[in-house]
This record gives structure tokens, C-alpha cells and sequence, in this order.
């Protein structure tokens, strides 16, 4: 008899630290029904996709879902291919604030850096 192992499959996306602690921020102040955050790839910008993250309030069985230790955190399921193997940053300074994305599949972005082609 033989016996097969499973190994656990990594994370589409890594998170960091900091935006782990920005998600579970942003559950802490989730609006009411609200059950995790969710990244997704929707096409605009002048490279064709960028990056939204926003309030999910359904499980959609064919997203990845990340446990991180402020809530769940979600990956639209038509996303995870652009994706996968980028790490998702939260950075703050004086100016500005967000997340910030390396991505290896990204070929190239607009001049703002707001949207990527794939």
C-alpha cells in the first residue's frame, strides 16, 4: 500500500506584516455583513488591470482565502493567475498611503503605476 502526501499549497499572495495589520484594521472597521477583504484585478488604467481591494460580504467558492490574523482575506478566483507570487505591502509616509504590490507577472505598468499589463 502506498501513502500519498499532501503538502499544503503556498499562498497565492504573500502578505506582509504591515498589511496584515492594515487588513485587520480595515475589518475592525468594517461596515456591518462585511466577512473579509477581497483583491481583485478588474481591467482599467492605461495598462489594462489594477489592483482593488475592497469589503466582501459572500464567500465565492472560487476565490483563494488567506487566514491572517485580523480576518480573512480574499482573492477574486479570475485574479489568482495574474497573481500568483506577488507579495502585497501596506506603506505609509507623509504624503501617501496604500498597498503596494510586486508582482512577477507584471511586463509592464503606466507611467502613475496605477495599472499593470500581464
Amino acid at each position: 500500500m502506498t501513502t500519498v502526501t499532501t503538502r499544503q499549497r503556498p499562498a497565492a499572495v504573500i502578505l506582509t506584516p504591515s498589511a496584515e495589520a492594515r487588513v485587520a484594521k480595515l475589518m475592525a472597521e468594517a461596515p456591518v455583513g462585511a466577512i473579509g477583504v477581497k483583491l481583485s484585478t478588474p481591467r482599467r488604467g492605461c495598462s489594462g488591470l489594477a489592483y482593488s481591494v475592497d469589503y466582501v460580504t459572500a464567500v465565492d467558492p472560487l476565490d483563494e482565502q488567506i487566514e491572517t490574523p485580523g480576518g480573512l482575506f480574499f482573492i477574486d478566483g479570475g485574479s489568482v493567475l495574474y497573481l500568483i507570487g506577488s507579495t502585497m505591502d501596506w506603506q505609509e509616509d507623509d504624503f501617501t498611503a496604500g498597498f503596494v504590490f510586486q508582482n512577477p507577472n507584471a511586463k509592464g505598468s503606466c507611467g502613475c503605476g496605477e495599472s499593470f499589463t500581464v
